[in-house]
């Protein structure tokens, strides 16, 4: 498949992806083929430009939210690994345009490997995505991925009490209260690829910066990939130094109440 020359813009947001893929595998948050990355990149693009991409490309069906009709998406590759994004991202991602009527796709860049097909979370991250458009439109990146001690937190107790589990993360170090200060949504479990799962992922940022997904991992939102990673890295911070305290056998004094309502000041 033949690649356009991508605009500077979305180059500089490819190198940055590149560099978030390596942090997930360095630090076992992406086994195998596990996680899934995509940005909203309709705004980099002209649609006189995308149409005339377009014209010649096949078109796969699918179907989409009718709001996403017209999105420029990055998305990575069903079964490919992201660890494959650090240095063949055109084999592991593709650039895709949603047609106007949302009931199809073209890839426009990307997708070289053979039997390349986006994410079998395309659901999921295109729905994110227009609920990002319409509630939250400075958030184009989206980062799904398998955080360690988070989902041990997803099969710990506390998953029923989401007030108490952001209380106790929270109290583990002031950074966590004030860069992940909406806290965790502990979503209930769905399973993937499924509109289900869209659904409860959904409801989960109405409210919180993470959506833990029970017994599965967690997904967070941001300007760009860099700031998604942000929320799920400050957060399993949280979440491994609850533990670690869990397993020396004691249980950790933590910020108090009064000092979690100081940090306020630097929400």
């Amino acid at each position: 498949m033949s690649n356009i020359k991508l605009p500077l813009e979305v180059q500089k947001e490819l190198k940055k992806i590149s560099r978030v893929a390596g942090y997930l595998w360095q630090r076992e948050w992406a086994e195998r083929n596990a996680g899934n990355i995509s940005m909203n990149l309709t705004s980099f693009f002209k649609k006189a430009d995308i149409l005339e991409i377009t014209k010649n490309k096949p078109s796969m069906a699918f179907d989409f939210p009718k709001g996403t009709r017209g999105y420029v998406l990055f998305i990575t590759g069903t079964g490919c690994y992201l660890r494959n994004l650090i240095d063949k991202i055109e084999e592991a991602a593709c650039i895709l345009y949603i047609n106007d009527d949302a009931t199809g796709y073209t890839i426009i860049w990307g997708g070289k490997r053979e039997g390349f097909g986006p994410t079998c979370e395309l659901i999921s991250h295109s729905s994110i995505h227009l609920f990002n458009s319409e509630n939250n439109p400075t958030h184009l990146a989206v980062l799904h991925t398998h955080p360690l001690e988070l989902i041990v937190m997803s099969h710990h107790p506390l998953f029923d009490n989401e007030d108490e589990l952001n209380r106790q993360i929270w109290m583990m170090c002031p950074e966590v209260r004030v860069f992940v200060p909406k806290g965790i949504h502990c979503t209930p479990y769905a399973l993937s690829s499924t509109a289900a799962l869209a659904n409860v992922t959904i409801e989960a940022f109405k409210t919180r910066n993470v959506s833990l997904w029970e017994k599965h991992g967690a997904t967070a939102t941001g300007e760009d990939v860099e700031k998604a990673w942000d929320y799920l890295d400050v957060a399993n911070k949280g979440a491994k130094l609850l533990q670690m305290c869990w397993a020396a056998g004691f249980k950790p004094a933590g910020l108090s109440d009064e000092q979690l309502i100081e940090l306020e000041q630097f929400i």
